[in-house]
């Protein structure tokens, strides 16, 4: 994220996967969310772009980019694209690895695809949802119940995608290594710059489960 703070507004650089979660740190933080620049159109990257479209967010993505968010493609950013550099070929081995994993019926990438639709619906009505259980939980309790369940949908999604990160780049950097792209020197750079982009998953994974733990005590604690 990078925010105009005398503005209060601010956009995001590759959203991922939720949609709900980019609009909810902007809300906590207390900013509007007015874009999304997009470096390349990969599922893990730009898969929130129709959802935050629906939410007011313009969505800005090179030319020769525009196309991979309507086919499997891999695409990379021109920045990327044309700089030698051992964290550029990283990237680009991490986004063939996720092509191999396409090509070959990887099951955690399959099981993550096969979520997207549920996950996408979560995301759309999931703060209405919770924010609706939390006012009628004396009432209600069912409807923060259904929320609870809705939003351990999007943790297990966030957990299905730790392990698909993890193979692509464990595919990254063997090739990278058995094509002679990288040597004894440069292997160990290139692996330490997928791991610090993994690390962001691992944040965001164990985030979604505290969040889902908060809600299902609230939950608990009414029913006790």
């Amino acid at each position: 994220f990078i925010v105009n703070e005398d503005l209060n507004e601010g956009f995001v650089i590759d959203g991922g996967t939720s949609a709900k979660g980019v609009l909810d740190f902007a809300k906590e933080k207390g900013f509007t969310l007015k874009a999304m620049l997009l470096t390349h159109t990969h599922f893990d990257h730009a898969s929130c772009t129709k959802d935050l479209q629906n939410a007011g967010v313009k969505v800005f993505v090179s030319e020769q980019e525009s196309d991979g968010l309507s086919n499997k493609t891999i695409n990379l950013s021109e920045s990327v694209y044309r700089s030698a550099t051992v964290a550029a070929a990283a990237v680009a081995a991490h986004e063939c690895g996720h092509a191999l994993q396409h090509a070959f019926g990887y099951t955690p990438l399959r099981l993550r695809s096969a979520l997207v639709p549920a996950v996408n619906f979560a995301s759309k009505w999931l703060t209405w949802i919770l924010l609706a259980g939390i006012l009628l939980i004396n009432s209600f309790p069912q409807l923060l119940a259904i929320g609870v369940m809705l939003y351990a949908l999007t943790t297990l999604f966030s957990f299905i995608t730790l392990p698909v990160e993890i193979n692509a780049s464990v595919r990254a950097i063997a090739w990278l290594e058995t094509a002679g792209i990288t040597d004894y020197q440069t292997t160990p750079m290139a692996a330490a710059a997928l791991r610090s982009a993994a690390y962001t998953y691992v944040v965001a994974a164990l985030s979604s489960l505290g969040t889902l733990i908060y809600y299902a005590l609230i939950l608990v604690g009414r029913r006790n």
